[in-house]
């Protein structure tokens, strides 16, 4: 507001200063001090030619700042948006902004982690699914370990380890007669961990074989038993057991032999202890502690009872008689025709029956054949009544063949003769005087050990 505006008188402190007439004269318009009466008629009025001048002012020229003024000249910022701008508009862009800074950022930064060598990650395959074919061996030891148990074994001053599998849902388990001979306290260990306490059913030396039972366990998973007359040389097989305590091993091969005939015990020196096997090798490895684990075909049955392994000479071409521990890849089973009638009969009675001839054998004859002695070991007769004498067998007589397989001594007739059951007829052929003939026996029976 210019002084020709302003109605009320000036304050009476305010004077004009002294020089302001003579700064008029030079051309600096000075403030006019109001008076009464003063009229803008009265007034005289302003050059526009004059610099400053209110005429200038009002012309657009820009205002005059005066202090005395009604209002001050200087704009007060209300907080409102310049017209033409929404406030979503400076939100949008501002999130924009910060999107695009972050995404560069971070593309810098990954760059970064993947050039600096403090982090490094390789290459690796995606997870897939873990179920296996079922006649692969992953798929056939996933199928049989919870139906394959671990016994440890105490007694007869000492402990040791084996390994059986479970027949029935009563809780029978078929294991080795060598595991559980001199046991006082026998504990089961499933493949969960879980451990019970089992007793004795009964046990063969002959054959090797022996069932406990445990008692209050639900679920348990019995393998089912094969046919060992189907098996050929060369299948595929499976072991499962606890080699040096090392619970649910497996281990693969292939049938490598079948009808190999093997002793194992004697170690109490009257041969009441030896058992006789018409095994089936394998190159499976098997080592201590697999002693009564199954061996599987393809289809996850069992086919043979783990029972035997032949360690590697130790000593210079063997001649110490030692033998190296673990397995070398020969592994022997019993069939499991065999260990199915003689677990049966372990069930049922308590005891197992063998087959016999009723004769005597010369069990140092060195040779080939198995040699009938020509007489009894309480010097009786070698051939007393019974199944051997019924077939015309005399003393003296040589064994050569049973039912066309040849058999080169004692322990191998043995070995053929209980590879049957009480009852069976064979054929035999034997050597007599220079000739030889067939002669038709029916198997005897006589009680286990």
């Amino acid at each position: 507001m210019s002084d020709s505006q302003q109605t009320d008188p000036a304050p009476l402190w305010w004077s004009r200063p002294e020089g302001l007439a003579d700064a008029r004269r030079d051309g600096v318009p000075a403030p006019r001090p109001h008076a009464e009466g003063d009229t803008a008629a009265g007034a005289p009025s302003p050059d526009p030619s004059e610099p400053g001048s209110e005429a200038d002012s009002a012309s657009g020229a820009g205002p005059r700042y005066d202090p005395w003024a009604v209002r001050p000249l200087h704009v007060v910022d209300t907080g409102k948006v310049p017209r033409g701008i929404r406030i979503w508009q400076v939100v949008a862009l501002s999130l924009g902004t910060a999107l695009l800074a972050g995404g560069i950022g971070g593309y810098a930064g990954v760059l970064a982690e993947r050039r600096s060598n403090t982090r490094l990650e390789l290459p690796q395959a995606a997870p897939v699914s873990r179920d296996r074919a079922p006649e692969s061996v992953a798929g056939i030891a996933a199928g049989a370990l919870p139906g394959v148990v671990t016994l440890h074994v105490s007694g007869g001053g000492g402990s040791g380890t084996g390994t059986g599998f479970v027949l029935d849902p009563q809780g029978h388990i078929l294991t080795n007669n060598h595991v559980v001979a001199d046991a006082k306290r026998i504990t089961v260990t499933f493949s969960t961990g879980e451990s019970v306490s089992a007793e004795l059913v009964g046990r063969d030396s002959g054959y090797d074989l022996a069932v406990v039972k445990v008692t209050g366990i639900r679920g348990l998973r019995p393998l089912t038993l094969g046919n060992s007359e189907n098996v050929k040389v060369g299948d595929p097989v499976v072991a499962i057991g606890a080699p040096f305590d090392l619970s649910n091993t497996v281990t693969a091969g292939i049938i490598s032999a079948t009808g190999r005939p093997i002793t194992a015990g004697g170690d109490k020196g009257d041969g009441g202890d030896v058992s006789y096997v018409d095994a089936l090798q394998t190159d499976a490895p098997i080592n201590p502690g697999n002693s009564g684990g199954p061996l599987l075909d393809a289809q996850a049955h069992v086919i043979g009872i783990n029972s035997a392994i032949r360690g590697a000479d130790e000593g210079q071409d063997g001649k110490d008689g030692a033998r190296q521990s673990g397995s070398i890849g020969l592994g022997f089973a019993i069939p499991v025709n065999q260990g199915k009638r003689v677990a049966e009969e372990l069930i049922r009675t308590g005891h197992a029956t063998h087959p016999v001839i009723g004769v005597t054998l010369d069990m140092q004859y060195t040779g080939d054949g198995a040699r009938v002695a020509t007489k009894g070991d309480d010097g009786t007769s070698a051939v007393p009544a019974g199944p051997g004498a019924r077939a015309g067998i005399k003393p003296g007589d040589v064994i050569t063949k049973v039912d066309g397989q040849r058999v080169h001594g004692g322990d191998e007739l043995i070995i053929k003769i209980r590879a049957h059951r009480p009852g069976d007829a064979l054929k035999l052929t034997v050597l007599r005087e220079g000739r030889e003939r067939t002669l038709d026996v029916v198997l005897g029976s006589s009680s286990g050990s």
